[in-house]
């Protein structure tokens, strides 16, 4: 079973952050939410309280082996996300084993900050293209290169989710349980 790690500070964006984890654990991927904080009472940008599984260090020595580790989007929870030390520490080992990162929406300035965007195409919230350092700025809802996935807002939870779940699982469960939440009978409708 893939193993991801979801980091969430005060400030994340509600959607950007829940829907990944719901997804993936319909699909059957082992996740764990954590706190950067000290407590497991996490904040959102509209002030949902959501109770983290661990903090960031009672997890720190299990991220050596994750298949995934994600950022969530929002402000200030993506700028809290980038002063935490720790996990940009664990963004660059996972990057430079070849395993798989993730950010959505102002999150990918993280990535961009510690250099893992250079040479990889990706998208970001309109507005923070500039913190995506030398990466080929897509504007796209959601893309994949290599092992890096960036999704551009809230819209894009919902696909970038479903794309996470095909690399970590198989494309037939991603789209068993895209079916199952009628995501697809949504994209095969006219929304207005």
């Amino acid at each position: 079973m893939a193993k991801v790690f979801q980091f969430m500070a005060d400030g994340f964006e509600d959607i950007e952050a829940l829907i990944p984890v719901d997804v993936l654990r319909r699909g059957g991927v082992d996740v764990t939410t954590v706190s950067i904080s000290d407590s497991n009472i996490v904040e959102s940008a509209h002030g949902v309280q959501v109770v983290a599984d661990a903090l960031f260090d009672d997890v720190a020595d299990d991220l050596s082996d994750a298949d995934l580790l994600m950022l969530p989007g929002g402000m200030p929870g993506a700028e809290n996300l980038n002063a935490h030390e720790g996990l940009k520490e664990a963004l660059v080992k996972q990057f430079e084993a070849g395993r798989l990162v993730a950010a959505i929406c102002a999150a990918p300035l993280v990535l961009g900050g510690l250099g893992i965007l250079k040479g990889h195409r990706a998208t970001c919230y309109p507005g923070f293209e500039g913190t995506l350092r030398g990466a080929d700025y897509t504007g796209d809802l959601w893309t994949i290169d290599r092992n890096v996935v960036t999704g551009e807002g809230p819209a894009a939870a919902l696909p970038y989710a479903f794309s996470l779940l095909a690399m970590l699982t198989t494309e037939e469960n991603a789209r068993d349980v895209a079916q199952g939440m009628r995501y697809l009978h949504l994209m095969d409708s006219r929304m207005m």
